[in-house]
């Protein structure tokens, strides 16, 4: 049994730097970073714009390469893959949720779901996914007759349907309202607890890390604090 999965790391950046060429000056997105996704955990990377956080997330999901360093993804590098690896590897394992909702307008909140559960392994039922975050009633719907908070409702559904060992969220309140926000984060915390999904949401908003099992912080690329939480604080009560 190797040391990660020992401690239950199912995802790890190992040394990982991101370097970025801007005209004659190169920019460090990200310098030597060490982060592990622990088994079933509900993990929040903190940090203000432009601290790294949303690079590592890309980095950690399969969506962008390190410069140096290493990505496992259990026993398996990530980052010495090819496109085509890498695509599986995405399709097969990570739900991405992010800050803005990327639904296709002329598809039901049913069909854009579907859309995933049909490539998927071992899918959800688009219907079971919406359930799962409370749209049962509203699958019939195009995205332009659900508000903003609904909208990024089904797209946790979609990322969630084909059941991902891994769900990796960048601002996933990002664009929404307090309100709103709080209950798009209950239903991340709900696939968290019932699915008991690995999952990573990134935030530069401080409170939401009293709902995570562990916080890790980044500062101009870097780690720079690591704590767990050992109360954690339902989204609704989280102070805004």
């Amino acid at each position: 049994m190797s040391e990660s999965e020992e401690h239950g790391v199912v995802l790890a950046a190992h040394d990982v730097t991101k370097t970025y060429r801007m005209g004659d000056v190169d920019v460090h997105a990200l310098r030597g970073v060490n982060v592990g996704l622990r088994q079933g955990e509900l993990l929040v990377l903190l940090g203000p714009s432009g601290s790294g956080k949303s690079t590592l997330l890309n980095i950690l999901g399969g969506l962008d390469v390190p410069t140096e360093g290493r990505v496992m993804y259990k026993e398996r590098d990530i980052a010495a893959l090819g496109d085509r690896e890498l695509t599986r590897f995405r399709r097969d394992h990570v739900g991405f949720v992010f800050q803005f909702y990327n639904l296709i307008p002329s598809l039901t909140a049913r069909e854009n779901v579907a859309l995933v559960t049909e490539i998927a392994e071992e899918p959800l039922d688009p219907r079971e996914a919406l359930e799962l975050v409370s749209l049962a009633d509203r699958m019939d719907h195009f995205p332009s007759q659900l508000s903003g908070g609904e909208q990024q409702r089904v797209a946790i559904a979609r990322a969630v349907a084909k059941q991902p060992d891994i769900l990796l969220c960048d601002e996933p309140t990002g664009a929404l309202d307090v309100k709103t926000g709080i209950r798009v984060l209950e239903v991340i915390d709900e696939v968290n607890r019932t699915l008991g999904t690995t999952t990573a949401v990134i935030t530069h908003h401080a409170p939401m890390a009293s709902m995570a099992d562990r916080v890790i912080s980044l500062s101009d690329g870097r780690v720079y604090q690591e704590h767990e939480n050992e109360t954690k604080i339902a989204p609704r009560d989280l102070s805004w």
